[in-house]
């Protein structure tokens, strides 16, 4: 693999980009052309920008007749950003988890969910059993995820605000002289990543940008979509030709980072003694074994978001205390800790009388913040002694965290199709670039190797009695599965989960 070129510690102050100019220097007289887009999933452009490629004698002249020294750099940025987007067709496509807009939608979208095998990782001798065994969980947990969609209006908005979000980055990027059409990809409902992909070949995108909606990477989410997106690149000829370049993960961005800490110091307000609250970040759990064994960054870069975000509001005169711990652990397998039910409780036994919820892993409202933490875990607070509950909304389309995007997709643009993954140990402001292929083969390269999260059997109970319990109802499950589809009898055809056999 040819050596990428090394990225700037700090963009604000080195240009990503060089520009080759011939010995006549670069005209940068403007020919306006309208910028159209298509429908829906693409985001339509309403400012007009076009270059002509005629030479001018002399590149100094175009920054005379300036006020200042900052007004001509300026101007000689958002030319370069012309230059280097001339008559491309540029295209931002953002990828989420996707959600049901209905209660209708539950049970078709856990059935998506479930038959990912990044979500659910089979034995490859059970493999086949993959969709089976998703239509079975999905149907048994219909009736309680409806219960929690009901109680947030009946459905995911998830869906409304990531479109909400997209045209707030189309005209982020509007403004800063790059039009793009913005694509939204949902991995488990609609709009999914195939129908933007169909847009976007509708709409001859030639330069595309993957940017995940997940400010840490986890082989669980931006793995999972980026891996949907290599399998359809490799059977598509018009892909495999579009140039395009992802960022992996952006938690470290200076947007995203004060965006937080904005949000934060404006909730502690809202409290009776602000110094006094603890300050509890919340993020989505992943299995252990994704971290420990499959390389997984996503604790660390947790971690080091948390650091980031406190560091900030120090800044700020802000030096409350904080912990972090995740959410949302399913299975009997055991999840990265401390888990948020149980961390709630300890600290109501440690005397903390006033808790600020922070959703850290999510940019948008769903029901892991709208029913999980505004309804399960404020009881939970309530309950063990917390007196005072108070919860960080979610960035949505907050002004300096969409300008912040639009900046990370503006310097991706020069490592669409020619840059390939650097170090990704390294800790840069801006997070490595790569194709998808490259990334994933750096970020996930033993997701067949995973082990058993439990080496040796332990009697009594205990955590290894307690998972090996969880294996065995999943064997007794995939018996009764395998049992069914070779007699064509049994419950799961009478329920009309499984056709019958004839």
């Amino acid at each position: 693999m040819q050596a990428p070129a090394p990225v700037s510690d700090s963009l604000h102050h080195t240009s990503p980009f060089l520009l080759n100019c011939g010995s006549d220097g670069v005209n940068l007289s403007r020919t306006v052309k309208p910028c159209s887009a298509g429908d829906r999933p693409g985001i339509s452009v309403n400012c007009n920008l076009g270059w002509s490629s005629q030479t001018s004698p002399d590149l100094s002249q175009h920054f005379r007749g300036y006020s200042s020294a900052s007004e001509a750099v300026l101007t000689a940025q958002s030319d370069l950003r012309k230059l280097l987007v001339g008559n491309e067709k540029i295209g931002v496509l953002l990828l989420n988890l996707g959600g049901p807009e209905t209660l209708d939608d539950v049970q078709p979208f856990l059935f998506n969910l479930f038959a990912d095998p990044d979500i659910i990782r089979l034995p490859r001798l059970f493999r086949f059993l993959q969709k089976p065994l998703a239509k079975f969980i999905s149907v048994v947990r219909a009736p309680k995820s409806k219960e929690g969609y009901a109680s947030i209006g009946g459905g995911s908005p998830l869906r409304q605000i990531t479109d909400a979000q997209a045209e707030a980055l189309r005209e982020a990027l509007c403004g800063k002289d790059v039009p793009a059409k913005v694509y939204v990809g949902m991995r488990y409902w609609h709009p999914f990543t195939e129908e933007a992909i169909e847009q976007i070949k509708r709409d001859g995108i030639t330069k595309l940008v993957v940017l995940p909606l997940y400010p840490q990477f986890s082989i669980s989410t931006s793995g999972s979509s980026l891996r949907l997106l290599e399998s359809i690149f490799r059977e598509d000829e018009y892909l495999v030709n579009m140039q395009h370049t992802v960022i992996p993960s952006w938690y470290q961005r200076e947007g995203y980072i004060k965006s937080m800490a904005t949000l934060i110091e404006n909730e502690l307000t809202k409290f009776p003694v602000p110094q006094k609250v603890m300050i509890f970040f919340s993020a989505h759990g992943v299995p252990l074994a994704y971290v420990e064994e499959a390389g997984d960054p996503y604790k660390a870069e947790m971690e080091e978001c948390v650091d980031l975000i406190m560091e900030e509001l120090e800044k700020r005169g802000i030096t409350n205390p904080c912990t972090l711990a995740y959410q949302s652990r399913v299975g009997p397998v055991e999840w990265l800790k401390p888990y948020t039910d149980e961390t709630i409780i300890e600290l109501g036994q440690k005397g903390v009388k006033s808790l600020l919820a922070v959703p850290i892993s999510f940019v948008s409202e769903h029901i892991e913040t709208l029913e999980e933490i505004d309804v399960e875990y404020k009881e939970l607070a309530l309950e063990s002694g917390i007196k005072h509950w108070g919860r960080v909304p979610a960035l949505g389309c907050e002004p300096t965290f969409i300008s912040d995007l639009a900046d990370a997709v503006i310097e991706s643009l020069p490592y669409v199709g020619a840059m390939a993954v650097s170090n990704l140990e390294a800790r840069q402001s801006l997070v490595p670039l790569g194709s998808v292929e490259e990334l994933l083969a750096a970020y996930d390269s033993k997701r067949d190797e995973l082990p058993p999260p439990v080496i040796v059997w332990e009697w009594g109970w205990t955590k290894s009695a307690e998972t090996w319990n969880g294996r065995a109802a999943m064997l007794a499950v995939l018996a009764l599965l395998v049992l069914e589809v070779t007699t064509g009898e049994g419950f799961l055809h009478q329920w009309g989960i499984l056709p019958r056999l004839h």
